[in-house]
């Protein structure tokens, strides 16, 4: 449905009547849809809720903003595909028990890193999660939506976090 409201520039046109989604359309080239920013706060974790974050980042956004929990790649791509982008992500880096750093190796942060830079996982990562969205945004021209890191890996934390804040920076 068209509207007054709903038209930008004469060239691109909201439609909302998707099953939820919000696509922005080029009137001129209506196969082209532009997923749109929902007002979802998306947590990425593979077994704490947003919560339990708060306890260590003591964050309050931990507690006072309802999230959507995906816990691992496939729930996070599919959750993004079909609802749009989320308005704010907190990502968790370890999505699986094979990605947990021996514990004799969390005081050491290079030999943590080189352990984990070694290690070829079956399960997708937060990094790897944060890798799927910058490809995302650049092939549907978005901006990265905000994000925090809640992972207690230092290692992976600095990853996804060096990743989107260059993403970020580069556009």
């Amino acid at each position: 449905m068209e509207n007054e409201d709903s038209v930008l520039s004469g060239k691109l046109v909201l439609d909302a009547c998707c099953g939820g989604r919000m696509f922005w359309f080029d009137k001129q080239n209506p196969n082209l849809a532009k997923p749109m920013l929902s007002d979802v706060f998306l947590f990425l974790d593979d077994i704490r809720e947003p919560e339990h974050a708060f306890e260590y980042t003591k964050q309050e956004m931990f507690l006072k903003q309802k999230w959507q929990v995906v816990r691992n790649f496939d729930e996070f791509k599919s959750h993004i595909e079909n609802n749009g982008l989320p308005k704010f992500i907190s990502f968790d880096h370890d999505l699986a028990d094979t990605h947990y750093t021996p514990e004799e190796l969390w005081v050491d942060y290079d030999k943590s890193k080189e352990w984990q830079d070694k290690q070829v996982h079956k399960e997708k990562t937060g990094y790897e999660c944060a890798m799927w969205l910058v490809d995302y945004c650049m092939d549907n021209n978005l901006k990265c939506p905000d994000y925090f890191c809640h992972s207690m890996n230092p290692v992976g934390k600095d990853k996804i976090v060096g990743l989107l804040w260059s993403f970020q920076n580069s556009r």
